[in-house]
């Protein structure tokens, strides 16, 4: 784990914006399309972590960015060139644009002055969305990544930050992944030899302490 200091620094509020990650209800929520993965989500106190580092980042001056997966009821734009796709197609509960699986999930609360962005096809929060051009706009240096799954988009928008340039951290409990072992493995053997690793009470421990921005 990083010393406090070198969190810290990282941590600018002037510099850093948070990702969450398909916090939706249609993931997360009580009737999610993926009901292992909510439920992990939730027992495992991620969810829950979430929603503490947005309502830090709100009470600090950090941006929040709320990347949400969705699809047309026609599927037009949508990816269909691997099995994940394929199989959202049958799901009981799809993510349809304006529905409520696409609604951000509880207890997190989206703010006035947060940005939502919508993807329409692909694995990536951040490679062919707004986010990159959003986060440069912003002034970002550090991203903090957050969210689910541990399996495939965090890893995703984990990569393709830091191939962006951008100083990526994550802390460890506030992502979630299927099967639980899953996640803890996945973040020691390859997030964390790209990434900044911390817990969220480290995390809030720099962003609960208001610094202005600019």
């Amino acid at each position: 784990m990083p010393s406090y200091a070198q969190l810290r620094e990282l941590l600018d509020p002037a510099s850093t914006v948070l990702l969450t990650v398909e916090c939706q209800q249609g993931v997360v929520g009580p009737d999610s399309a993926l009901p292992e993965l909510a439920r992990e989500a939730r027992s495992s106190g991620a969810l829950r972590n979430v929603a503490r580092l947005v309502a830090a980042a709100h009470g600090g001056g950090v941006q929040v960015i709320h990347a949400i997966a969705e699809r047309r009821p026609d599927g037009r734009g949508a990816s269909r060139n691997a099995r994940l796709f394929r199989a959202a197609e049958r799901l009981a509960v799809r993510q349809l644009a304006g529905s409520t699986a696409v609604r951000v999930a509880p207890p997190i609360e989206v703010a006035e002055e947060d940005l939502v962005v919508r993807r329409l096809h692909g694995l990536s929060p951040v490679h062919g969305t707004e986010v990159d051009a959003l986060l440069r706009n912003l002034g970002c240096r550090t991203l903090v990544v957050t969210g689910v799954s541990a399996n495939v988009a965090i890893p995703n928008a984990v990569f393709d930050a830091v191939n962006l340039g951008y100083t990526v951290v994550v802390p460890a409990d506030a992502v979630a992944g299927v099967p639980a072992e899953y996640t803890p493995a996945m973040i020691r053997h390859t997030l964390a030899l790209v990434a900044t690793i911390a817990t969220t009470d480290e995390v809030l421990g720099c962003l609960e302490r208001p610094r202005g921005r600019g």
